[in-house]
């Protein structure tokens, strides 16, 4: 069995920087016709010269592939000027909330989630119109963080309706409900949280590489995000939230969090769709959404899977890095042609 992909499309991932950039970028460029980055490096990309800085050691990082564009992001911060946010527009594609202190590198994100703190940013973002992504958790009780925050996306939503707004990751089924309550509400998922629930990283023994932000939920969660997917629902689109980290730093106290997809991500998502006989919202969920929620044309690029069993290595080794991937030492049914 042979199936063809038409601009797959990875509509949130992380590089990181320097070796790290190296090692995973060319491996979402072979497969991938283009990827929202997320700008929460070290320090994060919040000026122009950041900005272009990262784009260009993008560029050199996926020279080999001609046929993949980056797509870059800003950090939110909520005192950018229109002028700031107009002169940068055409090299991103949106910007990046973050709550302050809520996951990786997001120490500096936004303390107080006030619409009258955030306006500044959000008027400009909406006049210019500026894509806004949000990692939506506050800094309660793990399992009830994106709960409690849909009443923020539910303000921000209605503060701003000419405002394009990402529910990024989305892990709960009050995420789910809450999708077609506001015409400018869009939603990521990740490969993860469609498969595993909190049973699979904690029940037993301890999986760090299952253990993500925002954390995998219940199954009746997990149920509604994969409902939602395969039904090629036309405001969700796949964001891997592919997050890599050196193994030692994974498999260590205080275990760094961020499930490490990228090169299974397509084999993985074909064997779910075709498992739920939805093969026909598979272009749907990786590409054609995402078209047209940001609105653009991505590079023409076509990636074709066999039905044939792929064991996924141990590791990905590079540039003094070693990553381990969500199914490390395992068969899986799908095979990059």
């Amino acid at each position: 069995m042979t199936l063809r992909l038409s601009s797959p499309l990875d509509m949130h991932i992380h590089f990181r920087d320097e070796e790290m950039l190296k090692l995973v970028a060319p491996l979402t460029a072979k497969t991938f016709s283009g990827a929202l980055i997320m700008p929460n490096l070290v320090p994060p990309i919040t000026t122009k010269e950041a900005l272009l800085s990262y784009i260009k050691r993008i560029k050199e990082a996926t020279k080999e592939q001609a046929d993949f564009e980056a797509f870059v992001t800003l950090f939110f911060q909520a005192d950018y000027s229109y002028e700031f946010l107009e002169d940068i527009k055409d090299s991103i594609i949106g910007i990046k909330l973050y709550p302050a202190g809520v996951t990786t590198n997001s120490e500096t994100g936004v303390s107080s989630m006030d619409i009258n703190v955030l306006r500044p940013t959000l008027e400009s973002m909406s006049k210019l119109g500026i894509p806004l992504c949000v990692h939506g958790e506050t800094n309660g009780f793990v399992m009830d963080r994106e709960k409690e925050f849909m009443p923020i996306y539910e303000s921000i939503a209605s503060a701003f309706p000419d405002l394009t707004i990402i529910m990024e990751h989305i892990t709960t089924k009050a995420a789910v409900d809450l999708l077609d309550k506001y015409p400018n509400l869009y939603a990521t998922i990740t490969l993860q949280h469609l498969i595993i629930t909190l049973d699979d990283v904690a029940g037993g023994m301890l999986k760090p590489h299952l253990f993500c932000k925002p954390i995998a939920k219940r199954p009746e969660d997990r149920d509604a995000l994969l409902h939602l997917a395969i039904s090629g629902h036309p405001k969700v689109m796949f964001g891997s939230d592919s997050a890599p980290h050196p193994k030692h730093k994974k498999e260590a106290c205080g275990c760094a969090a961020g499930v490490f997809t990228a090169p299974i991500a397509l084999q993985v998502l074909a064997q779910i769709f075709e498992d739920n006989n939805a093969l026909d919202n598979l272009d749907k969920f990786i590409s054609l959404n995402a078209r047209k929620i940001y609105k653009f044309t991505p590079i023409e690029k076509t990636i074709t899977l066999i039905k044939k069993d792929f064991s996924v290595p141990s590791s990905y080794d590079g540039f003094n890095q070693t990553v381990v991937p969500m199914f490390a030492n395992e068969s899986i049914p799908w095979s990059l042609k």
